[in-house]
């Protein structure tokens, strides 16, 4: 039988009561997030990117789930399988701390899914370099000036938005980090399609700036809202 090229997926959202457990793991790309979605259906792995911008804990609330596919990836020592659920909205009610036991449940080799992502992409053609009578210096490491197009190398960590920034003021910084949501207004809500290192410099950069994010609206603000017993 051949193999399929793209992972089985269900055919149309669906929605279902739940609990997200959020997991907050240290690599060194920075800290991610990764999640574990039980409902009446079954459980899921959720790594989406939306999911970064939430802290660690337990979610209860209805999830809207866009489809459900295998997925394997390469762990040290061999390979891992999962169920993962990409969401396509939710709508959360409460949320409570991760006992020590919850925390480590989750596998201890976890794979921060901007690796995965960045994985999928193919490898550069390295350009030959030109003829010259002197040698030529080789140009420092940038990132791109489009919030939207990452094009730090694989393995070089991505500069904050405070190294950003440093060569001009801090608002012309933060205006190519956050694109068209710049000026940032008294609450923002940030694009999670974006590509996943942008979003992470985002939301690193609204802490700075006093944003807290709310769970419930789903945005950053700048009051901090007393949550409901």
């Amino acid at each position: 039988m051949a193999a399929t090229p793209a992972p089985a997926r269900s055919v149309l959202p669906i929605v279902v009561p739940g609990q997200l457990t959020l997991r907050t793991i240290r690599g060194k790309n920075g800290p991610f997030t990764v999640g574990r979605l039980t409902t009446p259906i079954g459980e899921f792995a959720v790594k989406d990117a939306e999911l970064e911008q939430y802290p660690e804990g337990k979610y209860d609330g209805e999830f809207v789930i866009r489809y459900i596919f295998a997925k394997s990836y390469p762990v040290a020592g061999g390979a891992r399988f999962e169920v993962r659920a990409n969401l396509d909205g939710m709508t959360l009610n409460g949320i409570e701390k991760l006992s020590r036991d919850e925390a480590r449940s989750f596998a201890t080799q976890e794979v921060d899914p901007l690796e995965e992502e960045l994985g999928a992409q193919p490898a550069a053609t390295p350009a030959k370099p030109a003829r010259t009578s002197k040698p030529a210096k080789p140009a420092p490491v940038q990132a791109s000036a489009d919030p939207l197009v990452d094009t730090t190398p694989f393995g070089v960590d991505a500069p904050t938005p405070t190294m950003a920034s440093a060569t001009g003021s801090t608002e012309d910084g933060d205006a190519a980090l956050f694109g068209i949501l710049w000026p940032l207004g008294e609450s923002v809500k940030l694009d999670s399609t974006i590509d996943r290192r942008t979003l992470r410099a985002q939301i690193a950069r609204l802490g700075e700036l006093g944003y807290t994010h709310h769970y419930k609206a789903q945005e950053w603000s700048r009051q901090a809202e007393l949550e409901a017993a």
